[in-house]
């Protein structure tokens, strides 16, 4: 799909908040960096209800987020080098939680991430615009874009 704006990242992110199949699955965000994959997660989360300042987790790898009946992390694993951390801060265990789980930078800890339920890879274009490729990977994926 295309994104002329940002006007249209957030009107897509508004629509996926409304699938409950998101309120447990796992979202990869693919791009270089300044795609919009930040961008593309705080319209998602304020869609979903969430107040207050969203932030990038870039240093603290991981921002939790609770709403009445709904865990939400934002994982960044930009800076993420050891498979080691994972078991070491409990990504684990977060992961076998229920809740939604949204990844950037997954294909850094590929070797420890379970399989995501849809993939977005975000491409920016000359004009400010972003190309947004979209690939459901499970059954919970094809779910979401019905």
């Amino acid at each position: 799909m295309h994104w002329p704006d940002e006007a249209a990242c957030a009107a897509w992110a508004t629509t996926l908040a409304r699938s409950e199949q998101l309120y447990n699955a796992f979202v990869e965000l693919h791009g270089p960096l300044g795609a919009g994959k930040t961008t593309f997660v705080r319209h998602l989360l304020r869609a979903l209800g969430v107040q207050g300042r969203i932030k990038s987790p870039t240093y603290a790898v991981v921002e939790p987020y609770a709403l009445p009946g709904l865990a939400i992390s934002h994982f960044d694993f930009y800076r993420f080098d050891d498979a080691r951390e994972w078991a070491d801060a409990g990504f684990r265990d977060v992961f076998a939680d229920p809740g939604l789980k949204l990844a950037e930078w997954p294909e850094k800890a590929a070797a420890v991430l379970p399989p995501a339920d849809l993939r977005l890879t975000l491409e920016p274009l000359d004009d400010d615009s972003r190309q947004v490729t979209v690939e459901a990977l499970t059954p919970r994926g094809v779910a979401l874009l019905a």
